[in-house]
């Protein structure tokens, strides 16, 4: 790892590209750079993007605490009577019935419809709206319909969830998932 000013620690990837990029991974400034890109040009790109590297720096280790976060064994079950309440409700309006449901960590999806008619859904729903969260068990019984995203399965979607649209920008924003 190299050093900006004692502030900003970076590591250079070099590769057959034409244009610097810098991405923040797990708390580092990882910097991908043509071979032939001289220091002089990294540190000049470095020192231009500083505010921003601070910043993402910054998000980057609120995220990676929130990914952290455990949580209590009532947190748990207050979630799943929450989430079974949900659950119940949409099974009986939506005539669809999962074979089992459980509550993972999972880091790609806000939930997830196995074509074995599993659900699972992501744990750390337990910090989100109640709203947002029946979206995702709206959005995660519609698959065991439509197996996919297309047109049939936002309609489906949206005679249970109008304004699902409107979640499903949520959880892009929170970024954890949504599929």
């Amino acid at each position: 790892m190299e050093k900006v000013e004692e502030k900003i620690e970076y590591q250079i990837i070099r590769k057959q590209i034409k244009n610097l990029y810098i991405r923040i991974k797990d708390g580092r400034v990882m910097i991908s750079a043509p071979r032939s890109c001289k220091e002089s040009e990294i540190l000049q790109l470095l020192e231009k993007k500083k505010r921003w590297i601070q910043k993402a720096i910054e998000e980057s280790k609120v995220r990676k605490k929130i990914e952290e976060r455990k949580y209590t064994k009532e947190e748990i079950q207050r979630f799943q009577i929450k989430l079974n309440e949900l659950l119940e409700r949409y099974i009986k309006k939506m005539n669809l019935y999962p074979q089992k449901v459980r509550i993972r960590n999972i880091k790609y999806a806000w939930g997830s419809c196995s074509s074995k008619k599993n659900i699972t859904f992501n744990a750390k729903l337990i910090d989100k709206d109640e709203r947002f969260v029946e979206y995702v068990v709206v959005h995660e019984l519609c698959h065991l319909k439509y197996m996919n995203h297309s047109k049939y399965f936002w309609k489906l979607v949206s005679e249970y969830i109008p304004n699902y649209k409107e979640y499903r920008t949520l959880g892009k924003e929170n970024r954890n998932p949504s599929d």
